[in-house]
């Protein structure tokens, strides 16, 4: 009987261990859980951070894009004819297929525009030798009349 009571005893002992085993490792588990909840909660803010912030530039570039092509167009009194490759026309075709130009000709403004922005100080050195050729031939016809 004492050994029944020793065996039940022990039982009772190692259920004892088990169950508090078993709560730490639920607790454990539970923790992890709360852990990886918290650390997808973070992942998701940065996802959702980045998100807004590529988002935010897009709008940007569109506002840009808006403003470049309000410019390009506008006082376009002046008609140029022009002939184009295949590759200039797919990419005139593609700013219309976009929807950021309504024509060809829309298209070719705003490229013609954004090519010169972006060549700004080659044309002001242009204008300069230009301005410089100007006032030589001006001078040439001064001393031809002169002579005459």
């Amino acid at each position: 009987m004492e050994d029944q009571a020793k065996s039940n005893g022990s039982n009772e002992s190692a259920a004892e261990t088990v169950t508090t085993e078993a709560a730490a490792a639920a607790q454990e588990a539970g923790a992890g859980t709360t852990k990886k909840k918290d650390k997808i909660k973070g992942e998701f803010k940065e996802g959702v951070e980045v998100a807004g912030k590529t988002l935010n530039e897009a709008i940007k570039q569109v506002e840009s894009l808006g403003k470049a092509l309000g410019s390009a167009l506008q006082d376009r009194a002046n008609v140029v004819m022009v002939r184009v490759n295949d590759d200039s026309l797919r990419y005139l075709d593609m700013l219309v297929e976009a929807d950021i130009t309504n024509s060809r000709s829309e298209s070719a403004a705003f490229l013609i525009n954004e090519g010169i922005k972006a060549n700004e100080s080659l044309f002001n050195k242009i204008r300069d030798i230009t301005d410089q050729i100007t006032t030589l031939k001006s001078q040439l016809r001064e001393v031809v009349r002169t002579e005459e």
